[in-house]
């Protein structure tokens, strides 16, 4: 069975919030913030858990943009859910597995980590 992952986009005044990857794959490569789901955890309470421990931010999911499952996206074959979403509370800190956490306007993004370079757009489409 492929491993599930939630990926999350977060936009606000034309901005993005991006991690910096702080382990293997794509290390040191800027990504949008998620991880593993957890046994008994819903893709949702993932999403929200994932982003508090990157980010330190709480989040609400606004909508689900795209299912990634191209078995090269990845080295460790994982499925992601994106979902765009919207902060509720919290203060910006990098956390768990991102080295860093900031701000970047989408028309001048850096080069990013696997496909998420296509989960932004998808999630920019979706708006």
């Amino acid at each position: 069975m492929r491993p599930f992952a939630c990926d999350m986009v977060l936009i606000e005044n034309g901005k993005i919030l991006l991690i910096k990857r702080g382990r293997e794959p794509f290390r040191g490569q800027w990504a949008v913030p998620g991880g593993r789901i957890d046994d008994f955890e819903t893709a949702e309470q993932c999403a929200r858990r994932e982003m508090k421990e990157e980010t330190g931010l709480d989040i609400e999911i606004i909508k689900l943009t795209g299912l990634y499952s191209d078995p090269g996206r990845d080295p460790r074959g994982i499925i992601a859910a994106a979902y765009l979403v919207k902060r509720t509370g919290g203060q910006l800190q990098s956390g768990d597995d991102a080295a860093e956490a900031a701000w970047f306007d989408v028309k001048d993004l850096p080069s990013l980590a696997a496909d998420h370079k296509k989960i932004v757009e998808d999630a920019i489409c979706s708006l």
